[in-house]
């Protein structure tokens, strides 16, 4: 990689499956010299996130280097200890206890390297009735609360279609990190970053949860309708569906006024934003007649331009194609030495001075093990006795 921003920062990984693995890629993407450590060939270390060589695998761990050391064995520890000597943190996403079993918590990496900013992301928190509780994406929507706001009316509780709580624990976790980083600038000394998948999915959750804490409302399912503004919602058009954005008495008018129906301003169901919600279904029902007569790219053209926000609702290969999302360059091209050039998702971050132009492509299993121990200081002939060993 061409050096970024981040490019002081050395990032020892720890990480697997998603959530830690995303709060990483943060740094990478940034410049960070991002170590992901794993397992020596033939050492079983359960699932990983799906195969090496899979869009998912490739896409989490970009712009990093990988050395296998194994944690387990005294010698692996010791490596592990000497790194974090000279790293700025250490991110994991082991259960609660696991870390204290391999001696590697935030006070023993402390004793080590009193700057040490370790980044830590369980299901449910570091203690509590649910610290040894196992996370997982899907249990953390349930106890978060999304889950029983998404769906139709009516219907049960439905699952976000990402993983969101795992998504949310990564970058809450590496937003943690670096305010770490900079109070330590201050400061001088590091400390323990810790997030869960419960605790993101409940930030996540926002304006729904704060109904509750603020009104005492529970909130339930909307479907595709906003829960409190009206018209927000999916409306058919002559070849497909639109979402468009609505409400507020100004919106109203101008899109009321764009697609040439008055009547929907007079019509006393419709005439207010407390009338609008009572009779939401009602009011769908009238812009989904009036949709029919457009195509939904016609529809979004027209309502834009009026000032009233509507877009298309996109397949995968429909949302890469459309020309705002090119030239936000959310797809980024990597050049991988076994899979040729692939694209990565790029991130939603810009600045306006300093960039990583260059990316690097998902590491092979300890692709780095030898020039990264070399950079801690072993020579060939320590190295390879590690490997002899299984140390490496």
């Amino acid at each position: 990689m061409t050096a970024g921003p981040l490019a002081r920062f050395t990032v020892l990984d720890l990480t697997r499956v998603r959530a830690g693995p995303t709060a990483v890629r943060y740094f990478a993407d940034w410049g960070a010299n991002c170590i992901k450590i794993e397992m020596p060939p033939g050492v079983a270390e359960g699932d990983m996130g799906g195969p090496r060589h899979g869009p998912d695998f490739q896409n989490l761990h970009r712009n990093k280097r990988s050395i296998t050391l194994n944690l387990k064995e005294p010698e692996g520890k010791a490596i592990f200890m000497k790194m974090v000597e000279k790293a700025d943190v250490v991110v994991e996403n082991y259960r609660a206890d696991v870390k204290f079993r391999l001696g590697i918590d935030y006070e023993s990496l402390k004793k080590v390297n009193p700057k040490i900013i370790l980044g830590s992301i369980s299901g449910f928190g570091q203690d509590g009735p649910y610290a040894e509780r196992a996370g997982f994406d899907q249990i953390a929507q349930g106890m978060g609360g999304i889950m029983w706001v998404t769906g139709q009316p009516g219907g049960g509780p439905v699952r976000a279609g990402i993983a969101v709580a795992d998504v949310g624990a990564g970058l809450h976790c590496a937003i943690g990190c670096l305010i770490a980083l900079l109070e330590r600038e201050v400061s001088g000394q590091g400390q323990w970053v810790s997030s869960s998948l419960l605790q993101a999915m409940i930030s996540m959750c926002d304006f729904q949860a704060a109904r509750w804490t603020l009104a005492k409302d529970v909130p339930g399912q909307a479907g595709n309708n906003h829960p409190t503004g009206i018209p927000t919602g999916v409306f058919k058009t002559s070849d497909g569906y639109i979402n468009i954005a609505a409400s507020g008495d100004h919106i109203y008018k101008r899109f009321c006024e764009s697609i040439k129906a008055p009547e929907l301003l007079t019509d006393e169901r419709f005439s207010t934003a407390k009338a609008r919600v009572k009779h939401r279904d009602l009011l769908n029902a009238e812009i989904d007649n009036r949709m029919a007569g457009f195509t939904s790219a016609e529809a979004v053209e027209k309502l834009n331009k009026a000032g009233v926000p509507a877009g298309p609702i996109y397949k995968m290969d429909e949302m890469f194609a459309d020309p705002q999302v090119k030239h936000l360059r959310m797809a980024r091209e990597v050049n991988h030495p076994k899979l040729g050039l692939q694209e990565v998702i790029g991130q939603a971050i810009n600045m306006s001075r300093t960039t990583v132009e260059e990316w690097t492509a998902t590491p092979e299993q300890g692709e780095h093990t030898a020039s990264i121990l070399s950079e801690f200081g072993y020579d060939a002939a320590a190295i390879d006795g590690f490997r002899k060993r299984g140390v490496v």
